[in-house]
């Protein structure tokens, strides 16, 4: 067990929400040599640095986090880098992983890999059987391509290299180190940071876009870096008696969904908003479900903890950590 703690892990985006807690959970578990660099320190995009960066490294483990990512506004807008900066970042590092002798890596995607009509609950089979979401297309096609970058090389050098290539699909996620751009952000940081401006602003009320009635699925971003270390840890026999080498990845969420209704309410009653909750349903719903089917998941034996309740107020929690530390920024 001890040679396992000590081994060489790199995670990818240790900056970002998903990466953060990944290196959080691992330090928890007793993790004691991972390694990181800034974005400043290592362009993912850039070859060259990357192929350098493993050759000097040489990491046992990499988890692979680091995405270029945005709400619908950024998707529509930035098209080509999101999809050119995600496919090189994934490419660079999954490639020079495998030609340094990297045996383990786990790559993270998307709920967005999957058919904007797939059925409800969406399961892994679910992959490239329809036309996907436009606004996020370029997006989850870079995503996608992750995964089959992950099962190709295994299928290819898993027997004669000892590679082992994971990857894992999040719902939905929030909390520490979310994202509150006012254009940027999903659909809880954006409530988060509309329901503290509107209780500072004691308003009467705040209208949420559309009609309430779609269906979302949330999961706490420590949960899924839980979840990640878990899949990463499972014995390679027990992985694949559950996985098919050209359907290998593995969906995590919550398990249950919520309407946007009542997300903002508890939105609200987490921040402590007073006022009325009103509904603008002129305004578009986006699909009117999006829920993982996380059973491939839980019959490897792992489950959520963290409800949305409690979920919420640690998410406000670093809400009004964060922009706290901002004010004190901008007057230092």
């Amino acid at each position: 067990m001890l040679s396992n703690l000590s081994q060489k892990i790199y995670v990818a985006g240790h900056r970002g929400m998903v990466g953060s807690a990944i290196v959080r959970t691992l330090r928890d578990k007793g993790y004691v040599n991972i390694i990181t660099r800034t974005h400043a320190e290592l362009d993912l995009t850039n070859q060259a640095a990357v192929q350098a960066f493993f050759e000097e490294e040489k990491p046992d483990q990499v988890y692979l986090a680091a995405a270029k990512v945005g709400g619908i506004y950024a998707n529509n807008t930035f098209p080509a880098e999101f999809i050119y900066q995600n496919l090189m970042m994934e490419s660079n590092v999954i490639h020079h992983a495998f030609v340094s002798g990297v045996k383990k890596l786990l790559f993270l995607g998307s709920s967005c890999i999957y058919p904007k009509l797939a059925p409800q609950p969406m399961a892994e089979n679910a992959l490239l059987t329809g036309l996907l979401e436009s606004t996020n297309e370029p997006y989850a096609v870079a995503k996608i391509a992750g995964i089959k970058l992950c099962e190709s090389y295994n299928r290819q050098y898993g027997q004669s290299h000892g590679i082992d290539y994971r990857s894992v699909m999040p719902t939905n996620l929030y909390g520490p180190g979310d994202n509150y751009h006012p254009e940027n952000s999903h659909v809880i940081p954006a409530l988060i940071k509309r329901f503290h401006e509107a209780k500072e602003a004691q308003a009467p009320q705040v209208v949420i876009w559309g009609s309430g009635t779609p269906r979302r699925e949330f999961l706490y971003v420590d949960d899924m870096a839980a979840a990640s270390v878990f899949v990463m840890e499972l014995d390679k026999e027990i992985y694949e008696r559950q996985t098919e080498p050209m359907c290998s990845h593995i969906n995590v969420g919550f398990g249950s969904d919520i309407s946007i209704a009542d997300l903002a309410h508890a939105v609200g009653v987490a921040v402590g908003f007073k006022g009325k909750i009103d509904l603008d349903p002129s305004k578009p719903d986006g699909a009117p479900r999006k829920w993982m089917d996380s059973s491939r998941l839980n019959r490897l034996g792992w489950q959520a903890k963290v409800d949305l309740e409690r979920g919420l107020k640690q998410a406000y929690a670093d809400f009004l950590k964060s922009h706290s530390d901002a004010k004190i920024g901008s007057t230092s």
